[in-house]
């Protein structure tokens, strides 16, 4: 009798352990399957896995291996054959263009040069600095161009994370992904608003952030062969933190661009255009006095409406053409003016009233 119920007593022992293991096993592929659904870089993180496949692919590289938070940043990653932006696509800033080739672009492509003695090294920071639209977006992604360096712009909306510690890991990403990608360009458009000056009201996090960001730039200064580097535009270089500036060992101003430039720039944004073959490019470059190269632009854009504007309405009157004329000296001249008065009257108020019957007078 005390036999059979010793042996009932070791089932149900038996029972109960395999009871509580499986409860146990069951508890823990709930609590994983849980945390998995509350990671908030899950879906992020699935959609930069498939973007790195196919980025590995088109760089003609093997898939390296990377973290989570890598794969976050790999969403940022620009190949540079991909870009439509060569040096030879931005009219004028020759000096600066120059300069840029030998400091940035040279160590990118020939680091065997760069890799004796302490005064010849790479240029681990270059800062960009002018008023809007003068190209420094634009001489970013020529250099990644240029020198065929992986182009990783850097978004601050992407590194920042309501979890706490996230933000850090998510900046070390950056230079860990550019180190394994390089000759790789780290890209911080509008860089005043990520890396400005440190105060005592600033929110905590984003202080860390700067502080791991600087840590980390610095440590490629150990690496002398490391292509990495990183290239920043900003409109108020005032703003930026003093440390900062000291990191940026080159910075070049990109100002707004005199006669001659705007002479340049006005041939490279008609190239390809229908034109007439008679226009006067200097005269054209007097009346855009103190515009940027992006101003240059848009006014050429406006210009370029005028032929259509005409082949249409005489389209409309039963005249029947080719197609739109070639666009003509007196289109810029119109749209330059038209542009000024616009200016005058967002200067001096609502109330103003322009009248540019003149200009199309002065042109009869």
């Amino acid at each position: 009798m005390a036999n059979g119920t010793g042996t009932d007593a070791q089932t149900k022992l038996v029972k109960d352990i395999i009871l509580y293991a499986a409860s146990t096993a069951l508890s823990l592929v709930v609590m994983f399957t849980g945390l998995r659904y509350l990671d908030p870089n899950r879906e992020a993180s699935k959609k930069a896995v498939e973007f790195r496949k196919q980025l590995s692919k088109r760089l003609g590289r093997t898939l390296i291996h990377t973290t989570p938070y890598e794969d976050i940043i790999a969403c940022d990653v620009v190949n540079p054959a991909d870009m439509d932006v060569e040096f030879d696509s931005i009219g004028g800033l020759d000096g600066i263009k120059e300069a840029l080739f030998e400091l940035a672009i040279l160590p990118l492509k020939r680091p065997e040069l760069f890799v004796h003695g302490k005064l010849l090294r790479p240029v681990r920071g270059v800062l960009l600095y002018g008023p809007p639209g003068t190209g420094k977006t634009m001489l970013a992604k020529a250099i990644a161009k240029e020198s065929g360096a992986v182009f990783i712009n850097v978004r601050v909306s992407n590194l920042m994370s309501k979890w706490f510690g996230d933000a850090q890991k998510l900046v070390a990403a950056v230079f860990s992904l550019a180190y394994k990608l390089q000759p790789a360009i780290i890209f911080i458009d509008e860089v005043d608003s990520f890396l400005g000056q440190r105060s005592g009201t600033e929110n905590e996090a984003l202080t860390i952030m700067k502080t791991e960001f600087m840590a980390l730039w610095d440590g490629f200064t150990t690496d002398q062969c490391a292509r990495v580097m990183v290239l920043a535009a900003t409109n108020r270089p005032f703003d930026l933190d003093e440390a900062i500036l000291r990191r940026f060992s080159q910075a070049f101003e990109i100002g707004k661009p005199d006669r001659v430039d705007r002479i340049k720039i006005l041939q490279v944004i008609l190239k390809g255009e229908t034109i007439d073959n008679n226009i006067d490019f200097n005269h054209i470059a007097g009346l855009c006095e103190g515009y940027s190269g992006s101003d240059i632009f848009e006014v050429c854009k406006k210009a370029a409406f005028f032929p259509v504007r005409d082949y249409l309405k005489d389209e409309k009157n039963g005249r029947k053409s080719q197609g739109p004329r070639p666009l003509s000296q007196s289109d810029l001249v119109i749209a330059f003016a038209e542009s000024r008065k616009a200016e005058v009257a967002a200067y001096k108020g609502p109330c103003l009233v322009v009248d540019r019957s003149d200009d199309y007078e002065d042109l009869d």
